[in-house]
């Protein structure tokens, strides 16, 4: 019942957060707290923050070869190895990067152990389903956070309107009641929701999720499923000033914060909320945005068979070698019966030469 504790938690704080900016700017007419300071003060803790975490892994040591390996390693030349699931160089490193960053094919190659049903036998099946909702969750953020930036620059840049016009090939021209134009319908806001409800409910539903499933891990999925209803709320029910909220986020973005008059409540909960992303986000597991770049069982090859790696901080350490130990204790070996390399009047033939 655990995991039940950790909906329930992540629930209750993202419910708080929506009703913050609710009082604040609906209740007390904090327009410029929660549209200028909280913004700039959540973009200044996200930079700061990854920064410092970035340098802590990078100035992190790192002496011997861990990577994580899925196939043979280059050894003999008729054997044949993997080149990238056992990278023997930085070219190999480099594709497996490539793959495992763009394409997921770590998490490609994930299965799962269960029990057939026709018997007490055990079977392996492929997780797809986990591959194409993480492809899907994190392609759609990127589309969208991409599409955002309409609302940062003047002139539009040419790539993010045929992002947008890529993103919208649906059109939608219905009218559900006289008066209402549905817009270009998006489809990365509701790719987004939907992988990231599935992702949700696998937790919830698969037993071994649950069980290790913690605030930490429902808390983002629940923020950001709060703000991408909150961005759908906006652009297709309840509408705001578009043309106020781009003076806006370019007076921000030109640190010449200005607060227009008349844009709705929801923006500011919108705003807020992904403010609060910004700042939780080097923090949390997030990080592994920047993380997977910086992992060693990622970026290493796998040369320990023709390399030899030592450990850069070893400190000298004085030893008794064999020689040393046999001519302290000589005598004692032999009076023992234990075999010495050599004897006593070898000793004496060496020094006399």
């Amino acid at each position: 019942m655990n995991f039940i504790i950790s909906i329930i938690i992540s629930s209750i704080i993202v419910g708080v957060l929506v009703l913050i900016p609710l009082a604040g700017v609906w209740a007390l007419d904090l327009h410029t707290l929660f549209g200028v300071v909280i913004p700039y003060l959540a973009l200044a803790t996200f930079f700061v923050g990854i920064t410092a975490r970035v340098i802590g892994w990078a100035r992190s040591p790192v002496p011997f070869r861990i990577p994580t390996t899925g196939g043979q390693q280059w050894s003999l030349p008729w054997i044949k190895h993997s080149r990238f699931d056992n990278p023997k160089n930085t070219a190999g490193v480099v594709v497996r990067m490539i793959f495992d960053i763009l394409l997921f094919r770590s998490l490609f190659r994930n299965t799962k152990i269960q029990f057939k049903s026709s018997g007490p036998k055990i079977g392996y099946e492929w997780e797809k389903w986990l591959w194409v909702a993480a492809l899907a969750f994190h392609y759609s953020f990127l589309v969208v956070v991409l599409r955002h930036l309409r609302f940062f620059t003047e002139p539009i840049p040419g790539f993010v309107k045929t992002i947008e016009h890529l993103d919208g090939f649906i059109q939608s021209g219905i009218a559900p009641f006289p008066g209402f134009m549905v817009p270009v319908v998006l489809i990365s806001g509701f790719v987004l929701l939907g992988a990231a409800t599935f992702l949700v409910l696998r937790r919830i539903f698969v037993p071994q999720m649950a069980y290790i499933s913690l605030p930490a891990d429902y808390f983002p999925l629940f923020l950001i499923t709060a703000i991408g209803l909150t961005g759908v709320l906006m652009r297709y029910l309840l509408k705001v000033d578009i043309v106020k909220v781009k003076e806006m986020t370019l007076s921000l973005f030109t640190f010449h914060p200005t607060v227009p008059e008349g844009i709705g409540v929801l923006f500011y909960i919108h705003l807020f909320l992904v403010s609060v992303l910004l700042a939780y986000f080097p923090f949390s597991k997030l990080m592994h945005l920047a993380g997977v770049f910086l992992s060693p069982t990622r970026n290493l090859s796998n040369n320990s068979r023709f390399v030899r790696h030592v450990n850069p901080w070893n400190y000298p350490v004085k030893v008794h070698t064999y020689e040393e130990y046999e001519e302290e204790f000589r005598d004692k070996m032999i009076e023992a019966g234990l075999p010495v390399d050599k004897m006593p009047e070898d000793n004496e033939a060496d020094k006399a030469a």
